[in-house]
């Protein structure tokens, strides 16, 4: 009776290890996917050097910033939509962009695609 009650305890400590490790591994992980999303909201480069292709997009009224970022992924703009429309959510851009017809380019960043959607000019970056 005695060492089943010790297999019993020493079965029950390792499986609270087990979990404890698991729920580790688990937050790491999360850890690391929240950072590395963080990290690209910021620093998110353009899909191609320069000169790039130009893209033809409409952007119609009523417009949700996940259907601009989908639109942005199909024309292969950015590589991720749902990405564009967090960097589009937290810019100063987010109530300025307008509907219309616009010509972006692979070369753009996601902050130059917003500032032509916005209808203002593109800052020059020293390189």
């Amino acid at each position: 009776m005695g060492s089943s009650k010790i297999a019993l305890n020493v079965l029950s400590s390792v499986l609270s290890v087990l979990i404890m490790v698991l729920l580790i591994f688990m937050f790491l992980r999360a850890g690391h996917g929240a950072y590395d999303l963080g990290y690209r909201v910021f620093t998110e480069p353009a899909l191609e050097e320069a000169p790039g292709q130009d893209m033809r997009v409409e952007l119609k009224e009523g417009m949700t910033v996940l259907e601009l970022g989908s639109l942005l992924e199909e024309k292969c703009l950015v590589k991720n939509g749902l990405l564009f429309a967090i960097q589009l959510q937290i810019s100063d851009y987010r109530d300025k962009v307008k509907e219309g017809t616009y010509t972006l380019n692979t070369s753009q960043t996601a902050k130059e695609m917003m500032q032509i959607m916005a209808g203002e000019e593109i800052e020059e970056t020293a390189e």
